[in-house]
């Protein structure tokens, strides 16, 4: 009797190659670079170093995607733009780049995203918009839309993307995948063309969150550790029942409900918690504009001046609704900010997590978001619940939960600012309940 040996580095790196070409024109939209040979000498070194016993780390030999606003020297970082199509070439790795090419990933190409990451939906006119990976009639959530593509159809095995108000949890919440937006400080944002200097974050979509770990402790420079098994007899876990609950598909509610029942079933301690006026005060200070939108505007300032007919037009629409928010508004904001960050401190206590949808509903059709009212009403409501906790920057995770129906579900479990590791350990805790 024989037994298999595991794939090697690149017998998983030519399956996918071999995948993403017999995708065809699909692959075009999940991708807008590949590096076959590079990625083909990376595997290869570390096959090499596998067969020596050694590795440089959690991700050696892992198949890696990322997002097309990170900087990889020597060509254009588009961003999901025609505008920068021909921008002039990057001169060095973004941050993230390097620690993934020092730790013996195998980079295999970079992914298609919304324009400049401005928007939770995950369409692009310029370089196409890549179908969900359980219905490609249904959008793939966005921003990071190739990034969740590329893992939840096997040609990657950890994309790494970004997060301004869940365009790492989106996708992974409406494609069946783990995805987790760190605390800001914790992922060097050096080479990333930024979105929002405020709220922008990096980090990973798995398929597991011990992927997600392994890759956090490469792209944060933390020495990588397994996660600790945490019962969940010693969790309390709150759900922020209100607003953040409204306009949710009933799929969704009874997925939701049915995972707060197991996990108290087992154990944990679950609780509704009345947290309305904090988690509703960024929605209400931002009425007149939200900080996203004023520092997008900034940033984009030149080409919205000077090729406005080259963007998205839903996009070059939020910029310049963003030029008109005054500077007055943007600074009350911000300094609002500062003094609600501590207050959602104090009132989480001593909980473990909160629990509570990741969107509130499943993936739509991409045909009934093509008009600009309904793309924008799709646009607010699923960036909703995510964006609560980049305004205050608390680490947050999206799990898949199981569900009755074919579509995917995303469960968001949400830590305290700084513990991110904590979080990990406790969705890992979560997801084996529902493994």
């Amino acid at each position: 009797m024989t037994t298999s040996l595991p794939l090697t580095a690149s017998q998983r790196l030519e399956a996918a190659l071999a995948a993403i070409a017999q995708a065809g024109d699909e692959g075009g939209r999940i991708f807008t670079r590949l590096y076959p040979e590079r990625a083909r000498a990376e595997a290869h070194a570390a096959d090499a170093r596998a067969v020596l016993g050694l590795s440089q780390g959690p991700l050696d030999g892992c198949i890696v995607s990322v997002k097309d606003l990170l900087d990889v020297a020597g060509e254009p970082t588009t961003a999901g733009s025609a505008l920068l199509r021909d921008a002039p070439a990057a001169t060095a790795d973004a941050e993230v780049v390097q620690r993934l090419r020092r730790g013996g990933a195998v980079i295999v190409g970079k992914t298609n995203m919304t324009e400049f990451a401005f928007s939770g939906v995950g369409l692009n006119p310029h370089y196409g918009t890549p179908g969900n990976a359980h219905d490609a009639a249904r959008i793939p959530g966005g921003s990071s839309s190739g990034a969740g593509i590329s893992v939840a159809s096997g040609y990657a095995e950890i994309a790494i993307g970004s997060d301004t108000g869940g365009s790492i949890r989106i996708p992974s919440a409406l494609n069946g995948l783990v995805g987790f937006k760190p605390t800001r400080a914790r992922v060097p944002l050096d080479g990333a063309l930024p979105l929002s200097f405020t709220l922008d974050a990096l980090g990973p979509l798995a398929r597991s969150v011990a992927d997600a770990a392994r890759a956090d402790s490469v792209l944060s420079g933390q020495p990588h550790h397994p996660l600790a098994p945490r019962p969940l007899k010693a969790m309390r876990l709150g759900i922020p029942r209100g607003l953040l609950f409204s306009q949710t598909e009933s799929v969704v509610l009874e997925a939701f409900e049915d995972a707060a029942s197991r996990l108290a079933r087992h154990g944990a301690r679950v609780e509704d918690l009345a947290l309305d006026a904090l988690l509703g005060a960024p929605f209400k200070l931002q009425e007149q504009g939200t900080l996203i939108a004023a520092e997008a505007a900034h940033i984009h300032a030149t080409h919205v001046a000077q090729r406005p007919e080259a963007f998205d037009p839903i996009v070059l629409g939020r910029l310049r609704r963003g030029q008109a928010i005054p500077a007055w508004h943007y600074v009350a904001v911000q300094q609002a900010r500062q003094a609600l960050l501590p207050r959602l401190d104090e009132a989480l206590g001593d909980l473990d997590a909160l629990i509570l949808p990741t969107v509130p509903f499943v993936a739509p059709l991409i045909a009934a978001v093509q008009e600009e009212e309904a793309f924008l009403r799709t646009n607010a409501l699923i960036l909703r619940n995510p964006s609560v906790f980049n305004f205050y920057d608390l680490p947050a995770l999206s799990l898949p939960l199981p569900a009755a129906g074919s579509l995917p579900i995303g469960l968001m479990v949400v830590g305290r600012r700084n513990a991110d590791r904590a979080l990990l350990e406790t969705a890992a805790a979560i997801e084996a309940l529902f493994a």
